[in-house]
């Protein structure tokens, strides 16, 4: 038997599954990288269960000789490091799926299968390097042998990750990992197995990151320097990521003891003068609403990270779901006007997140960036994430005797003060309140500060960031999307090659931008791609532009679009 990979795809999708605390994700981590730095183009996504031991967790890797960035259904190798992979992976382990693992133990589960198992005996060389706890590393081994990796970025590599755990674990880390590699490398000249992707040695220096990292680069490039939360997946990695480099950027990363703690917190830093940002998820968020309407009245510029997942409740705590727009969009007591931006790829996580931090300073409102699990977890990799056109707006005045916090002025934007700096006294008030910040009851006031507020939605209409439109301007069918679905559906775009349907892509999806209506209307059919059950973005669109999109496409098990999905219904339009 020979198996033949990436023929015409142009990729292969490998698939590596076990228990939850097997180490799949120390395989995902080492694997990636090094491949990367022989020269592939890779992806990477992972799907876990909320649970410390026991359970099947799961992770894909693409690997390209161009580049991708999204996930798919196809698994063309499997590499089950114990039982159950099999039954969690269902009809994704095809006919054609080639499986890497011990013969002697897969036959039970994959019974029917085995011409299509390669023998490889994971536990029994780690037994002989040591111990059975090395086995991830001898499919670390494998996988490089297959793609012919060279063996000293292997072991460099493994050297640097393994480095803090002592000499002894670095060598028979290294020890397995060669011992694997041999494995795959014999695989590949005894002819058994096939691979055609070329190597791009351009790849090597670029940079491999994924969505949480991307969000928290961009709050350092935005000039935060104070971050409060409560953990809750699949937010924390962010507040992890900035801790850790807090020293190096000056930042002051507060674990809180609640949410309500964590809101309460940004909100005050921004008054004495900081650049702050809560990172939460659904459940964290809805603790923080009374906060939220805090800021809201006091005008109160706050960055709001929420990474989304099935929710209500717990929900499934560990997957992926665009649920949370209209719940940020509302929430809330009382009216008052906020920004939501939705990054679509790991560099809208990075370049938004830095603008969250300039619009909330302009505007003085909350400003929300939605991700979600799939994007938070995900990595690929790209040229670079560049701060030359970065520029931190600081909106503070230095106030004089006379200084009134809430100025009516034509735009509803008042000068912004903050204590000590300048003469004037800073007032605010989580009552209503006239121009200088004292509580009022007065009616005609009342009505003043709520006009005030909500005449920044003019100003913030017109710098809405415009959405991006994939393929030809002359579309007669248009598919809209927002968030985490623009690498799936532009894959999915480029495979198709239909003139008739393009994809509009938005960033920002509320306040609109200014020309939404435009593109809807100039489409004889409009369709909307959401991971939810409700079509939430295609509601607000029918709130604020009067077009209803009929067709939807929507997705809400947890699961990210695979891309030959998506094919499958574009096919259809």
């Amino acid at each position: 038997m020979v198996s033949r990979l990436a023929d015409t795809d142009d990729y292969v999708s490998i698939v590596l599954a076990g228990e939850a605390g097997q180490g799949i994700q120390t395989v995902e981590h080492i694997l990636a990288r090094v491949l990367k730095l022989s020269g592939y183009n890779v992806f990477s996504s992972k799907e876990y269960m909320s649970r410390i031991r026991g359970g099947t967790n799961s992770t894909e890797i693409r690997i390209s000789s161009r580049r991708v960035s999204s996930f798919v259904d196809r698994i063309d190798i499997l590499t089950p490091l114990s039982e159950g992979a099999l039954q969690h992976l269902g009809e994704r382990v095809s006919s054609e799926t080639m499986i890497l693992g011990d013969r002697e133990n897969l036959q039970r589960e994959y019974r029917g299968r085995e011409d299509k198992i390669m023998d490889v005996p994971f536990s029994q060389v780690a037994s002989d390097v040591g111990s059975k706890i090395y086995s991830n590393t001898v499919a670390v081994g494998v996988l490089s042998g297959l793609f012919k990796v060279e063996i000293n970025i292997l072991e460099d590599y493994l050297r640097e990750h393994f480095s803090a755990k002592g000499e002894k674990v670095v060598r028979k880390n290294i020890k397995a990992a060669r011992k694997g590699y041999e494995i795959g490398a014999d695989l590949v000249a005894s002819g058994k197995i096939e691979v055609k992707i070329e190597k791009n040695f351009k790849v090597t220096d670029e940079v491999l990151v994924n969505g949480a990292e991307a969000v928290a680069l961009g709050a350092i490039g935005g000039g935060c320097n104070f971050v409060s939360f409560y953990p809750m997946s699949p937010s924390t990695p962010v507040a992890v990521f900035m801790a850790q480099h807090s020293r190096d950027f000056d930042i002051v990363v507060e674990q809180a003891e609640d949410e309500i703690s964590a809101m309460n917190m940004a909100v005050g830093a921004w008054y004495a003068g900081a650049r702050a940002m809560v990172t939460t998820s659904g459940g964290g968020f809805a603790l923080m609403v009374e906060g939220l309407s805090l800021a809201g009245m006091l005008e109160m510029p706050v960055v709001i990270h929420l990474g989304q997942r099935p929710a209500p409740a717990t929900g499934l705590p560990t997957r992926t779901e665009q649920g949370d727009l209209l719940f940020t969009l509302h929430a809330g007591h009382g009216e008052f006007p906020r920004i939501i931006l939705a990054p679509g790829s790991i560099e809208d996580a990075f370049y938004l997140t830095q603008k969250a931090f300039n619009l909330a300073d302009k505007y003085q409102v909350p400003v929300f960036l939605l991700t979600d699990q799939y994007l938070l977890d995900s990595y690929y990799n790209i040229p670079s994430l560049t701060t030359s056109s970065l520029h931190i707006e600081r909106c503070i005045v230095r106030t004089d005797k006379d200084y009134k916090r809430y100025k009516i002025t034509p735009d509803g934007i008042s000068p912004r003060g903050i204590p000590g700096f300048g003469e004037g006294l800073v007032v605010v008030d989580s009552d209503e309140h006239n121009a200088e910040g004292h509580i009022t009851e007065d009616f005609e006031v009342r009505t003043k500060m709520v006009d005030k507020r909500l005449k920044k939605l003019g100003s913030m209409k017109k710098e809405a960031i415009p959405p991006e439109l994939v393929g030809s301007k002359n579309y007669k069918t248009l598919i809209v999307g927002w968030g985490s679905t623009y690498h799936v559906v532009k894959e999915a775009i480029g495979h198709l090659g239909r003139e008739d349907i393009s994809f509009l892509h938005f960033k920002q999806v509320y306040p609109l931008p200014l020309a939404t209506s435009d593109y809807l209307k100039k489409a004889r059919r409009r369709v909307v791609i959401e991971n939810n059950a409700t079509s939430q973005f295609g509601s607000l669109i029918e709130l604020c532009t009067g077009i209803n999109i009929e067709k939807k496409i929507l997705k809400y098990n947890g699961l990210p679009f695979f891309l030959e999905e998506v094919m499958e219904n574009m096919r259809t339009l």
